[in-house]
């Protein structure tokens, strides 16, 4: 508490400089100390047990091993990940709270038209920590083995076709076909689901011709023959199915949607703090068994560093909001 007596025998201005000295004093001690030296508050803006939870309660073990701090997750779910974002944003810039986002994060710029945030100004990229690919799949009984044959038998027969997704917005099920369809200049049909599930038994029934769920999540029926691939949606062959072409390759060049998670904070963590949060998780994600898990996931770790993650998340703001635009997607 801060006294206005004076001090006997000492002038009162001396008084108040020896004061303010021992503040920026202790203040100096306090912003010496390694980060992290108290427990960090990890917001995770959706509901326990989904896809950005359990990513986020995968890494949680091995940064609060690395940190020798504890990691408190705290799940805010609402509006698509609005609500948790929000609390982020109008948290302190001090690096001791981050939030998981995922590649909805970059849709949500156009999908919702006020944000009660700014997604590029109010917030700090700290790291990016996985990304996985979508995989176009068709029925069987769509005469069609690749995507030139698909697109063909699109332009002949336009509205014929649809295909599933796991909701309006989905970055991947539905904003990803979208991208395709503006690409390649074809009309199919778009049959919203509540999640990717529902969607990928009714192309497994043959009720809808095509969908782009996750990797892991058709491979059993690729195996199988439930279904046909046609192709991944990153740029690179994915390690799970490695005899699967991109889309890119397949005739689509430059084509990429694909989910991501990353950390951010609030604007303003020091630059230092987030490269640690950055190379301290870059680090974690080379443990063989985290890898595994990972890739169990339909994903793979993939670091970028805080300046890098910046411009990557304004390319993806710009290319979904083209493919919100174009589509007419509505937040649900």
């Amino acid at each position: 508490m801060f006294c206005s007596t004076r001090t006997r025998g000492m002038p009162r201005t001396n008084s108040l400089s020896a004061l303010v000295g021992l503040v920026f004093l202790a203040a100096g001690v306090s912003y010496s100390q390694p980060y992290p030296s108290r427990p960090v508050r990890l917001i995770v803006p959706y509901a326990a047990g989904g896809p950005v939870d359990s990513m986020g309660r995968l890494l949680v073990p091995r940064l609060v091993d690395a940190w020798g701090q504890q990691i408190v997750i705290d799940n805010r779910a609402g509006a698509n990940s609005i609500v948790g974002s929000e609390v982020a944003a109008r948290s302190a810039p001090d690096g001791y709270t981050l939030v998981l986002i995922s590649a909805s994060f970059t849709v949500n710029a156009t999908l919702y038209p006020k944000l009660p945030f700014d997604p590029v100004r109010d917030f700090t990229p700290v790291t990016l920590i996985a990304s996985g690919p979508g995989m176009l799949v068709t029925h069987p009984s769509l005469p069609v083995r690749n995507l030139k044959e698909l697109i063909a038998l699109a332009k002949a027969k336009p509205g014929a076709m649809s295909y599933g997704s796991a909701g309006s917005g989905a970055p991947t099920s539905h904003l990803g076909m979208e991208l395709l369809k503006i690409t390649a200049g074809i009309d199919v049909v778009h049959v919203p689901y509540k999640s990717m599930a529902p969607a990928l038994i009714d192309v497994l029934g043959g009720q809808i011709q095509m969908s782009m769920p996750t990797v892991n999540a058709v491979l059993p029926h690729l195996r199988s023959g439930r279904l046909r691939a046609i192709g991944v949606s990153s740029l690179q062959r994915s390690p799970t199915a490695p005899d699967v072409p991109t889309l890119a390759e397949a005739g689509m060049p430059g084509y990429e949607a694909i989910n991501w998670f990353a950390f951010l904070g609030p604007n303003g963590i020091p630059a230092a703090i987030a490269e640690k949060i950055h190379a301290d998780t870059a680090e974690v994600l080379k443990g063989a068994e985290l890898k595994e898990r990972i890739a169990a996931a339909g994903m793979e770790p993939k670091s970028m560093p805080p300046t890098e993650l910046a411009a990557y998340m304004k390319t993806e703001i710009v290319k979904w909001g083209k493919a919100v635009k174009a589509s007419g997607a509505k937040a649900e």
